[in-house]
């Protein structure tokens, strides 16, 4: 079975307020529209542009964690997928969609801010990158909730 996309998140700013979307337009200029993070700097490489974890991946770390109450997005990434194993080897291609194509650039390490959140968070998102990837597009286009997640194989 393939995978599918079950969420889509962004913020603004640094710390700023989580915006929830069924739709959203991937660029290879800003990644996620209207999120801060997207935007590759002058010189950059864009190895951050587009965060994405597995719902799998959310639910094992809150069964270590002992808890139930926490929505995905606190974890402050742009996408949460399911049925589909995220690739842990940077240069995997994961197409969303019909059109968007994102390059694994590494693994998302849950920061400190995880801990404000809930004690032991950060702890339960290290293992098997259960915090999710860092990517960057190399294809843009529109994507919605529902969207198929597919990995190209790699040769």
């Amino acid at each position: 079975m393939d995978g599918r996309l079950i969420g889509i998140a962004r913020h603004g700013r640094p710390r700023g307020p989580i915006e929830i979307l069924d739709h959203v337009h991937v660029s290879i200029e800003a990644g996620v529209s209207g999120d801060f993070r997207g935007a590759v700097k002058p010189g950059g490489r864009g190895k951050r542009q587009v965060t994405i974890m597995s719902r799998e991946g959310w639910e094992q770390a809150m069964t270590d964690l002992g808890r139930d109450d926490l929505d995905w997005w606190i974890r402050r990434v742009n996408l949460l997928t399911e049925h589909v194993a995220l690739p842990h080897k940077p240069g995997t291609i994961l197409h969303l969609g019909s059109s968007v194509a994102l390059q694994v650039t590494g693994e998302c390490d849950p920061c400190s801010r995880m801990e404000e959140i809930a004690p032991g968070l950060k702890a339960a998102l290290t293992p098997e990158w259960r915090g999710g990837l860092l990517c960057r597009v190399i294809a843009g286009g529109e994507i919605a909730l529902g969207d198929g997640v597919k990995i190209e194989e790699q040769a």
